[in-house]
């Protein structure tokens, strides 16, 4: 299996034009050995356990984790996610349509969704809630040794536990990239933003511009199905 796909330009130059569709099912196979193996050794676990009466006086019955804002970008985001992924891969596999206008319009509506996203964090809450620091790291090592069913008591997570801290960084890093590189493609298609312009950059920077959005599409394909299996199970929730 390669990594790459390559071909000869008008100059006889061997320049990189996008990552292997083989890629696609490696992530498709990998997301899907995770999902089984995670299920059949981490036991699914509802609540949260013994809950002492003096903290829970005065609280309600029901907690509200995210406000409706919140919700609505998750929403928007993973409408939106969902749409790229098939308009760029649906057509590899052999699953034709027009897409290329669906899959840039997708894809300004993500930018959207990210740029309130980052000014929500920003104005509205506290960035340092998702950095991973010596409490993560020690919460996370315990985790994994519950998750292996070794005699060790997890030490509470906050808002965030540090899982879901490293898949938003994941995520994070594979959307922005797909985001700068899809905004660059566009120079490439005929759209309402901008006009055409094919000859921004050589053969080969164009080439591994298409090879960085391929990896970071390939890596948002094993992130979304690990994001569903997660939010199926119900201690995840």
């Amino acid at each position: 299996m390669e990594f790459l796909r390559r071909a000869l330009n008008p100059w006889g130059e061997n320049v990189p034009i996008g990552v292997s569709w083989d890629l696609i099912w490696a992530a498709v196979i990998i997301g899907a050995v995770f999902v089984v193996v995670h299920a059949l050794l981490v036991p699914k676990k509802v609540g949260a356990g013994e809950i002492d009466e003096s903290e829970a006086k005065g609280l309600p019955d029901r907690i509200q984790r995210h406000k409706p804002g919140a919700r609505g970008f998750h929403w928007s985001m993973s409408a939106t996610m969902f749409v790229l992924l098939i308009t760029a891969f649906f057509p590899v596999i052999g699953i034709q349509f027009p897409w290329v206008t669906i899959h840039w319009i997708a894809g300004v509506l993500l930018i959207l969704t990210v740029l309130y996203h980052i000014y929500h964090v920003f104005a509205r809450q506290d960035i340092r809630n998702m950095w991973i620091g010596r409490r993560d790291m020690k919460e996370g090592t315990l985790g994994l040794q519950a998750a292996l069913r070794r005699p060790v008591k997890r030490p509470r997570a906050g808002k965030y536990p540090v899982d879901q801290k490293m898949f938003h960084h994941a995520a994070t890093i594979a959307t922005l990239a797909a985001v700068v590189t899809g905004v660059l493609m566009m120079f490439r298609v005929d759209n309402f933003l901008w006009a055409r312009n094919e000859y921004m950059f050589s053969d080969a920077t164009w080439g591994w511009i298409y090879v960085i959005h391929g990896v970071s599409g390939i890596a948002l394909i094993f992130l979304v199905i690990a994001h569903v299996y997660f939010a199926i199970r119900p201690e995840k929730r």
